[in-house]
C-alpha cells in the first residue's frame, strides 16, 4: 500500500484528502506543521509528500529545503499543494525543487486523484 503523506493545518482539507486517498487505496499520513512533517517523513517514508505552502510554523518553501537535505528522501517526490496562483505556484515548483504542484480546493476528486497518481513511482 502506497503511503502518502500531508503536511497541512487546514482541517477541512485534511479530512477531504484523508477520505478521497483512504478510499481509493492509500495510507494517509498527516502533519499539521513544518516540524511535525519533517518528523513524519523521515519516520514512514512516505512515496509522496503533499505540502502546503503556507503553514503555521514555517512556510512550505523552508520546509522543501529540509526535505531535499535528507538525503533519505531526496528519491520522494514533493509536490506543492497550494490555494495561491497557478503562476505562483509554477515559479515555487522551479525555485524550491518541488516535483511539481496541485491546487487547492479541490474541485474535481477524480483529476485530483489522476494528479496524486501521476507522481508515485
Amino acid at each position: 500500500m502506497k503511503k502518502i503523506l500531508l503536511i497541512e493545518d487546514v482541517a477541512d482539507t485534511v479530512e477531504l484528502v484523508r477520505r478521497i486517498l483512504t478510499s481509493r487505496g492509500y495510507e494517509f499520513l498527516h502533519a499539521p506543521d513544518a516540524e511535525t512533517g519533517l518528523r513524519s517523513a523521515l519516520e514512514f517514508m512516505p512515496d509522496l509528500i503533499l505540502l502546503d505552502l503556507g503553514l503555521p510554523d514555517y512556510d512550505g518553501q523552508t520546509l522543501a529545503g529540509w526535505i531535499h537535505n535528507e538525503k533519505i528522501l531526496l528519491s520522494t517526490p514533493l509536490i506543492a499543494f497550494t490555494a495561491w496562483p497557478e503562476e505562483t505556484a509554477r515559479e515555487m515548483v522551479n525555485s524550491y525543487g518541488f516535483t511539481g504542484y496541485i491546487s487547492k480546493p479541490i474541485v474535481n476528486v477524480n483529476a485530483f486523484v489522476e494528479r496524486v497518481v501521476s507522481f508515485i513511482k
